[in-house]
């Protein structure tokens, strides 16, 4: 069994989504500052110390037509010293789009622009995470 904690890694804020102990629900948790998931702050101790992951996602910015861009190597970056201090294996997904549907998802439950501030992240985070997971259930399913 094995626990994922996705990354949407920004300039400022850092959305965050798990998934369950089979791999097969993504949810969302919440949006912490930069600041607080690189200096290792007590409230990520907390989330890793809660759900005990096994696998670090961080969230690929790539340019529509799937380039990489300088935002693709700071995530890079950051990613790599996130998963060296908590001595973690991470993979990257390809997050084109997650923001956008994150939105879409707000909207259709009701919240304004405004209110959607601060949930995005996160919800962006869920929303790449469950399409990781969704490919690895397809890719377990082809190997039978």
């Amino acid at each position: 069994m094995t626990r994922i904690l996705a990354f949407d890694i920004g300039e400022k804020r850092v959305g965050l989504a798990v998934s369950d102990r089979n791999s097969c629900v993504a949810s969302p948790l919440e949006v912490l500052s930069l600041n607080e998931v690189v200096g290792r702050a007590s409230a990520f101790k907390r989330i890793i110390e809660d759900y005990e992951p096994s696998l670090f996602l961080f969230g690929l910015p790539l340019s529509l037509s799937g380039e990489c861009s300088r935002q693709t190597d700071y995530v890079k970056q950051i990613a790599a010293g996130i998963a060296a201090d908590w001595n973690m294996p991470y993979e990257f997904c390809d997050e084109r789009l997650s923001s956008v549907e994150a939105k879409r998802i707000l909207r259709e439950n009701g919240l304004s622009e405004r209110r959607q501030r601060g949930k995005v992240d996160m919800i962006a985070a869920s929303v790449f995470l469950q399409t990781f997971l969704d490919g690895c259930a397809h890719d377990m399913q082809s190997d039978k």
